[in-house]
């Protein structure tokens, strides 16, 4: 059973950073691409980054391009995305997602619906 946590969320003021963890397990044989997507009160999720199995191709929405950097150490079956320069409008529980891909893909997904599976989530709270 593939399960995803992940950690590192919580209240930073504006300016601030926090880096998030996702730790993955089960199936971690596999590779398999991985993505940050976020949720704010009221609104859609919505995409934030992604990274490849090899983590040397990334991808990033608006929200987090010059701000935000997602990395991965395959060894430890994790995943990260550094927020740096975070506003009150990041707010919103973010979460990671995994998806198990072919041998030799090594793209970023992109779609929310590319990801098979999830974590539970993890708020982020910035403060003005």
């Amino acid at each position: 059973q593939v399960q995803l946590v992940e950690s590192g969320g919580g209240l930073v003021q504006a300016g601030g950073s926090l880096r998030l963890s996702c730790v993955v397990s089960g199936r971690t044989r596999s590779t398999y691409a991985m993505g940050w997507f976020r949720q704010a009160p009221g609104k859609e999720r919505e995409f934030v980054a992604a990274v490849s199995w090899s983590g040397t191709n990334t991808y990033y929405s608006d929200i987090g391009k010059g701000r935000f950097t997602i990395s991965r150490d395959n060894a430890k079956n994790t995943g990260y995305l550094q927020m740096n320069s975070l506003k009150p409008e990041d707010t919103a529980v973010y979460t990671c997602a995994a998806e198990f891909t072919p041998a030799g893909f090594d793209g970023p997904i992109v779609r929310e619906a590319g990801y098979d599976y999830w974590g539970q989530g993890i708020q982020v709270t910035v403060s003005s």
